[in-house]
């Protein structure tokens, strides 16, 4: 082979080592992006979660305080007989 037959395959090798390191950051980007979208829908449901608990508490509480009144309206018309 000829020098010059030797430059271009040298050229064609660095090349194609830049393309194929170019494909990777490409890749490497685009799965990032996805994963970065995963984790944001992920962060949306544990927020909408944590809020479910909350008004989960919130009943909860308001039950109790239900039950309490039964009770007393209960005491009050047994007391009235």
């Amino acid at each position: 082979m000829s020098e010059a037959s030797l430059g271009t395959a040298d050229i064609r090798l660095s090349l194609a080592a830049l393309a194929a390191v170019g494909v990777q950051t490409a890749l490497a980007l685009l799965w990032t992006g996805a994963a970065a979208a995963r984790l944001s829908a992920v962060e949306a449901k544990s927020a909408a979660a944590a809020e479910l608990a909350v008004r989960i508490a919130r009943l909860e509480e308001q039950v109790i305080a239900m039950r309490a009144q039964l009770v007393r309206i209960e005491t009050k018309l047994e007391d009235k007989r």
